[in-house]
């Protein structure tokens, strides 16, 4: 028995222990994006190109660009991130056994035995086993990895959410980019690309913290806080974050939004005529059909509205939840407040959310907003069909943003109720079709 002890005990225990060494990576100054969070200078851009703007920034980055894993099935093109072939190649082991038909090209498909993109072919399965090992190589072999797997979103948490939970459970670290997001933002490749639940699904993972901004600048904070948080703070958390490729202005970093963006909720546009009698909430590029009803509103209509850019309802409520948990244990002590309360402070009015996912993702706010949301979202299969038309049918254009907006200050005797159905007519917004969700 002294034997076994002492065999036991030199094998590490009787139980299963994680003895990680210490992390001592520092996150890249925000600063250290200035182009990104500069804004496209007037030119459209996608938030993907922003994206690929901050993990470009980061290869290069002296103390963590080696430890950067990025991680593709397939799509690199699509993503455009062939940008990086030449700057860091693709991993093979072999190195580079045949002359690529693009070898003439400047981005062309470079592999080497010392390539750093893992390219993994149609697997999602494949390149999410990828993701696990780099992920949790800080705790497995003391190489604090930073991974970054980028896919179509559609692709993920519905497809390989099984293993997206198991690395949840080891206490993987890295970050999960849902790359041409969206159910209506992604056009005309058909129903098996169009995504309006990946972030209902992200919602049931304990340790991911999901984002779906609407600009770049919103990406570049959110991914310097991560690294902070996840190798700094060695918080046990995993991100996942919906990027775009739709063409729209890139603006550049507003002062004072920082603890906004990470909390889930910021004003980005207040109402230049007076003092404002409806919120919009707007997240990724639907965030622009709220900015073009507010200016519908105020020019045609007279009605005053702020903006606002939601990047994680998810986060929101996570805190509204934990301090209600904590009202609830603290009978005696004076109630605390959500974020989500304090950051709507002053702000009157009915909440018109407009979402590219499930109307269920705004929905999570409503126990803490008193009846005041109404939310619009892409419930249902919908079309392969292009954007203008996409949103359209699923009532979360700019015309049914402000429709929504009239219809419920009439209801609440703020807005003449024959004017409001006029708006309806004018705008070209049906009120007989059917519900987009049945058919």
């Amino acid at each position: 028995m002294t034997y076994l002890h002492e065999r036991r005990k030199a094998l590490g225990g009787y139980m299963p222990v994680r003895n990680p060494k210490p992390i001592t990576i520092k996150a890249p100054s925000l600063e250290s994006f200035a182009d990104v969070i500069a804004g496209s200078q007037g030119r459209p851009s996608m938030t993907t190109a922003g994206f690929v703007a901050i993990l470009r920034s980061m290869l290069k980055h002296p103390a963590i660009g080696k430890l950067i894993v990025p991680i593709i099935p397939d799509e690199a093109r699509t993503f455009g991130m062939d940008s990086l072939f030449r700057q860091c190649g693709i991993y093979a082991s072999q190195g580079q056994l045949y002359k690529p038909v693009d070898s003439e090209m400047f981005l062309y498909y470079k592999e080497a035995k010392d390539g750093q993109i893992l390219e993994e072919g149609i697997t999602e399965a494949g390149s999410m086993a990828s993701f696990t090992a780099a992920g949790t190589a800080y705790s497995n072999y003391g190489v604090p990895m930073i991974p970054f797997f980028i896919y179509y979103s559609m692709f993920g948490f519905q497809r390989i959410g099984d293993l997206i939970w198991a690395f949840a459970d080891s206490r993987g670290k890295g970050f999960l980019m849902g790359g041409t997001a969206g159910r209506t933002t992604l056009a005309g490749e058909g129903l098996q690309h169009q995504d309006g639940h990946s972030h209902v699904l992200a919602s049931t993972v304990p340790s991911c913290v999901t984002f779906d901004p609407a600009y770049a600048y919103e990406i570049a904070i959110i991914v310097q806080d991560g690294i902070r948080r996840m190798y700094e703070l060695n918080e046990s958390i995993f991100y996942y974050i919906t990027i775009y490729n739709e063409f729209y202005e890139q603006p550049a970093m507003p002062e004072g939004c920082q603890a906004g963006v990470l909390k889930g909720l910021y004003k980005f546009k207040a109402s230049e005529n007076g003092p404002a009698v409806a919120q919009l909430f707007g997240s990724g590029p639907i965030l622009n059909e709220a900015l073009s009803a507010q200016k519908i509103l105020a020019e045609r209509y007279q009605v005053s509205t702020d903006v606002w850019s939601v990047t994680s309802y998810n986060e929101l409520r996570r805190d509204a939840l934990s301090v209600e948990r904590w009202n609830r244990l603290h009978p005696a002590s004076p109630q605390r407040r959500p974020y989500l309360l304090d950051a709507l402070h002053g702000s009157d009015g009915p909440i018109i959310a407009a979402s590219d996912y499930m109307k269920i993702v705004p929905d999570q706010l409503s126990p803490w907003l008193q009846g005041r949301l109404v939310t619009l979202g892409t419930d249902g299969f919908g079309r392969s069909e292009n954007r203008e038309h996409l949103r359209r049918f699923f009532e979360i254009n700019a015309a049914s943003i402000v429709c929504a907006t009239l219809s419920r200050l009439a209801r609440d005797g703020n807005f003449d109720v024959k004017s409001a159905q006029k708006a309806f007519v004018d705008l070209g917004v049906e009120t007989e079709s059917a519900d987009p969700v049945t058919r």
